[in-house]
C-alpha cells in the first residue's frame, strides 16, 4: 500500500509553516512602501529632467545636486527590493521544504533552518537598506531656519 501521511502530521506541516507565512506578510508591506518610496523618486527624477535642460547657474547646480541625490536612493531602494523579495522568495521555499520534509519523511531539518537563516538575513539586509535610503532622503532636505520663525 503506498505511505499517505496522517493527518495530524500535515497538520503539524501547516503549523509549522505559519510562522513564514506571517513573514510574507510583513514582507508584502515592505515592498509595497519600497515600491512607493521609489515611484515618488522616479517622479520627481523626471521633474528635475525637465528642470535641469531649462535652467543655468545656481538652478542648475541645485538640480544636478538633487538628481544625485535622487539617483542614490533609487539605487538604495532596487538594492533593499532585490533582498525584500529574495527574502520573500527563499521564505516560500522554506515553507515548501517544510511540506516537503513532512510528507515524505525527508530528513533536511538543517536545509530548512538555513534557508529561514538566510531568508531573515536578507530581510534585515533590506530593512538596513531601507533605513539607509530615509536617512538619505532626510538628510538632503534642508529647511532654513528663516523659514521656521
Amino acid at each position: 500500500m503506498a505511505y499517505s501521511p496522517a493527518i495530524s502530521t500535515i497538520a503539524d506541516a501547516i503549523q509549522a509553516s505559519l510562522s513564514p507565512v506571517f513573514m510574507l506578510a510583513g514582507i508584502g508591506a515592505l515592498l509595497n512602501v519600497l515600491a512607493g518610496r521609489l515611484s515618488r523618486v522616479i517622479d520627481r527624477a523626471r521633474v528635475l529632467e525637465r528642470i535641469h535642460q531649462e535652467t543655468t547657474g545656481a538652478d542648475h547646480d541645485r538640480a544636478v545636486g538633487e538628481l544625485r541625490v535622487l539617483a542614490r536612493r533609487m539605487s538604495i531602494t532596487n538594492a533593499a527590493l532585490l533582498m525584500a523579495v529574495s527574502s520573500a522568495v527563499m521564505t516560500c521555499l522554506v515553507v515548501a521544504m517544510l511540506f516537503v520534509a513532512v510528507l515524505l519523511k525527508f530528513h533536511i531539518g538543517q536545509y530548512v533552518a538555513a534557508g529561514f537563516i538566510l531568508a531573515m538575513a536578507l530581510l534585515i539586509a533590506s530593512l538596513g537598506a531601507f533605513m539607509l535610503e530615509v536617512r538619505v532622503s532626510t538628510t538632503a532636505i534642508r529647511i532654513r531656519d528663516e523659514l521656521l520663525r
